[in-house]
């Protein structure tokens, strides 16, 4: 097999490595992108997208139970909800493939050359391809490596069998009776209350005091109330030591040191990512480590010339458009553009229900950098769009320095607040002041108004509370 030369390859083609492959062959950048299985990785194929669309489906299948239990204010009623599991992941395969298609198409278009198998490097520029046709040797003048995270897996609880990671709750055939889900963060919760909307007993056990740790107890509380709710038994302080004999329940130690039994058909164990930095050569090149991510600086690049790192690789916050960005990026810098990278505003969103959207600092951590801060709070209660919605769960928070009104954060809790996402980051970005917000007229009626609001509250007048 003919060797390839290239100005830039990039090891991995998940969200990270197919923008910065796009973004080089547009700038007219030779590019070559490797990945072992289909474009898009991670975040198309078995998480982000497929977990979104699990999400979406729980959610209607839980608006038809309460429509057929007339728990509705709004008059309608119908008979009572069934779902063939079946075609629903049949659906969200589809959404998958028409994603996958087309991140291979726009590939294409930007005349980036995709190699599918495993790379593994030789020295700094060049790297070793087991593709289905043999090996491939692939030199480069750049290399960026985007080889993302994988799921965490707990010595006692080896993923197989009835233990599964986030990828194999998302294929699962048909709804499991008893969900136990190790692990109170995001990941969890997210897919942990769609099984419950679709009629798993969900139990959660989290080894910290507290659920969604990374968030403060005003944001998580909506989503307390409603996991409550649902009917969801939250074990706090508890660790979980393995399996049962039989594989049909879940043992665990509980805050006050008693041994538990929990019966489970699936344990889905969501404690974290790590990076994935075994298995393409790491022990052939001569990279600096931070921890156990790839040690990187303002322009992403490694401490080997000419080698850059993108994405979950090189450390939190892991997320897909962090390394979007991140690999636009670097296509930039090797095209021979001026850019570095700031990660300021960078929006976190948590897709439980209701949703969390978090941007800059929260008020604690504004605190712990020696600001002096104003908070602006405004309820969705007094919301009008949320009203009309249902949806009057949450707020707009807005955190801002004291002396000059600079929004240092911004946090929202509620129905559908993932959308407010960008707005609140672009607000960081640009530089905002309080005035600034205030001043921009929002349309009525929607949930964006509660933006407005709360910078009004924390400027002493605002006008819906």
């Amino acid at each position: 097999m003919k060797d390839i030369s290239c100005k830039l390859l990039v090891i991995g083609a998940g969200p990270g490595g197919y923008i910065c492959a796009i973004r080089a062959g547009q700038l007219n950048v030779d590019t070559v992108i490797v990945e072992a299985a289909k474009v898009g990785g991670t975040c198309l194929m078995v998480g982000c997208i497929p977990s979104k669309a699990l999400i979406h489906a729980a959610q209607e299948f839980e608006k038809v139970a309460h429509f057929a239990a007339n728990r509705t204010p709004l008059g309608i009623s119908v008979g009572e909800p069934a779902i063939d599991f079946s075609k629903t992941i049949a659906w969200k395969d589809g959404i998958v493939s028409r994603l996958n298609n087309g991140v291979a198409g726009l590939l294409k278009k930007a005349n980036v050359k995709i190699v599918t198998g495993k790379a593994k490097f030789r020295d700094g520029k060049t790297v070793e391809v087991e593709t289905l046709t043999g090996q491939q040797i692939i030199r480069a003048e750049n290399v960026v490596i985007a080889t993302g995270s994988a799921p965490v897996e707990i010595p006692s609880l080896p993923f197989g069998g009835n233990v599964i990671s986030s990828t194999e709750a998302l294929a699962l055939n048909k709804i499991p009776e008893n969900l136990v889900v190790v692990g109170g963060g995001y990941i969890g919760l997210e897919l942990g209350t769609a099984f419950a909307k679709l009629g798993s007993k969900v139990t959660v056990v989290e080894a910290l005091p507290k659920i969604l740790p990374q968030y403060d107890a005003e944001l998580t509380r909506p989503i307390v109330k409603h996991i409550n709710e649902l009917g969801m038994t939250i074990l706090t302080g508890a660790k979980a030591k393995g399996m049962s004999t039989k594989g049909d329940a879940l043992l665990i130690e509980t805050v006050d040191d008693q041994d538990e039994r929990i019966p489970a058909d699936k344990v889905l164990v969501t404690v974290g990512r790590k990076p994935v930095t075994t298995g393409w050569g790491l022990e052939e090149i001569d990279l600096d480590m931070d921890g156990k991510f790839v040690r990187i600086d303002d322009k992403c690049r490694t401490s080997m010339r000419g080698v850059y790192a993108i994405g979950d690789v090189t450390g939190e916050p892991m997320l897909a458009h962090r390394a979007m960005a991140q690999g636009e990026m670097v296509a930039e810098i090797i095209a021979g553009e001026n850019r570095s990278w700031d990660k300021r505003a960078i929006a976190a969103v948590c897709f439980t229900d209701p949703e969390i959207v978090s941007v800059g600092f929260s008020p604690e951590e504004a605190k712990q950098a020696g600001h002096e801060i104003k908070i602006g709070l405004f309820p969705f209660a007094a919301n009008g769009r949320a009203m009309t919605q249902e949806g009057e769960e949450g707020f707009v928070r807005v955190v801002a320095a004291a002396g000059n009104h600079l929004i240092l954060g911004i946090q929202a809790v509620g129905q559908g607040v993932s959308e407010l996402s960008a707005s609140f980051a672009l607000a960081l970005e640009m530089g905002a002041r309080l005035e600034d917000i205030a001043g921009t007229i929002h349309a009525h009626p929607t949930q964006s108004e509660g933006f407005q609001e709360a910078a009004l509250k924390a400027l002493g007048h605002a006008l819906h509370i």
